[in-house]
């Protein structure tokens, strides 16, 4: 997926954070995996629920 930055972050992808429900814009770092992201931070990811096994 190619996402050019047009200097304004209305142009960018957005999802909502699992945990907290906040809006969270693309970023590059997350480039490679963004169908994956699933938490605005690492927080977010602790305080998750963990699958039981």
């Amino acid at each position: 997926m190619s996402v050019v930055f047009k200097g304004n972050k209305s142009y960018l992808p957005s999802k909502i954070c699992v945990v907290c429900k906040k809006e969270m814009a693309w970023r590059k770092s997350w480039a490679k995996n963004w169908e994956s992201v699933k938490y605005c931070s690492d927080a977010c990811r602790k305080k998750a629920p963990k699958a039981q096994s």
